[in-house]
């Protein structure tokens, strides 16, 4: 476990200490739960009561709520992103393998870097470059010529297909799929003729990809994901997509084929973006949300309807059904005023 003195994490995250420079932190936590060798934050002022009766060794808090905070603080702008900064110095997760495993499968003609980690019972298939300091975890297969790059983390059962390109310091979750194809078929007298998806996936540096999501390799042209995208869980990006920089995109989320989204987009979870459309830079998607059409102007957009009791869900319901009916009698009505 790693240890570091509260001016050590200041000089770390550009902050200024105040009280004991030299108070030893092993370890992150919230307000409520932290001890004395911990280091919490304050982010939100809603949470302000708890300074009073946190045993955290110290607090991260903005210049506005440093006067609250009663003991050993470092006193930084963005109290949030400095916490996530000092995680990582302390974080404890394992990698999800250590040295080669006997039982892992690595074709003679691929490239392994130095210092590259492959699980238990792992397929590296023919051509396949690895660059330096990546993890392959148990049970996870690459395909042909793929390229993983440098400082990648795969965890157990990631499956690469092949010819995907990734970038460096990029991590997948567990059950994540790269490169299946996409959903292109074509309709012939009531049959459907299979199209082969002949594209890429191709994704670009420090992209986080969560757990059981899928990323379709495109029908031609390559699905691409580029650099500072964070996905979450269970997401499905369909065929010739592409996500421009740093575009976060929350768990349940359905991109369909060929739509391309801005950068510094934040899409809620359980959204649905139909093909073949644009989303502009800076858009911000509410949960639940259909996206239809092209959205061409930064903002926040929703839709989806909020749960509401059985009772008033029928009768909204059945009003909408009526919705038709009462716009034909308003327009009347529109003719015969005029």
């Amino acid at each position: 476990m790693s240890e570091y003195t509260l001016q050590q994490l200041a000089d770390h995250v550009g902050g200024e200490v105040r009280g004991n420079s030299q108070l030893p932190i092993l370890r992150v936590a919230t307000l409520q739960s932290a001890s004395a060798d911990a280091i919490a934050f304050l982010a939100n002022s809603r949470y302000k009561k708890q300074l009073e009766s946190t045993q955290a060794g110290a607090v991260l808090v903005s210049p506005k709520d440093d006067s609250d905070v009663v003991d050993n603080a470092i006193i930084v702008n963005n109290p949030y992103a400095a916490f996530a900064h000092i995680a990582q110095l302390l974080d404890t997760t394992p990698q999800p393998a250590e040295g080669i495993a006997k039982t892992a499968v690595i074709a003679d003609s691929a490239h392994i870097g130095k210092n590259v980690s492959i699980g238990e019972y792992a397929v590296i298939e023919e051509g396949v470059h690895i660059g330096d300091n990546t993890s392959i975890g148990p049970h996870c297969y690459v395909g042909r010529e793929t390229t993983i790059g440098s400082d990648c983390t795969l965890w157990s059962g990631v499956k690469v297909y092949h010819q995907c390109v990734i970038g460096n310091n990029c991590l997948f979750h567990s059950g994540a799929v790269i490169g299946a194809d996409g959903f292109g078929w074509a309709p012939e007298g009531g049959k459907w003729v299979k199209i082969p998806q002949l594209g890429r996936v191709v994704i670009k540096d420090n992209v986080d990809i969560g757990a059981s999501t899928t990323i379709d390799r495109g029908a031609l042209d390559d699905t691409i994901i580029s650099s500072g995208c964070i996905i979450d869980n269970q997401c499905q990006i369909a065929h010739n997509v592409f996500i421009d920089e740093d575009t976060a995109i929350a768990g349940c989320t359905v991109l369909a084929g060929s739509c391309h989204i801005g950068k510094r987009c934040m899409i809620g979870g359980a959204s649905a973006i139909n093909g073949h459309i644009s989303i502009c830079d800076d858009v911000q998607i509410m949960g639940f949300a259909m996206v239809i059409k092209e959205i061409t102007e930064p903002g926040v957009y929703a839709s989806g309807i909020p749960a509401a009791s059985h009772r008033e869900w029928r009768r909204n319901g059945a009003r909408f059904r009526q919705l038709d009916d009462l716009f034909k009698r308003v327009k009347e009505l529109e003719k015969k005023a005029d």
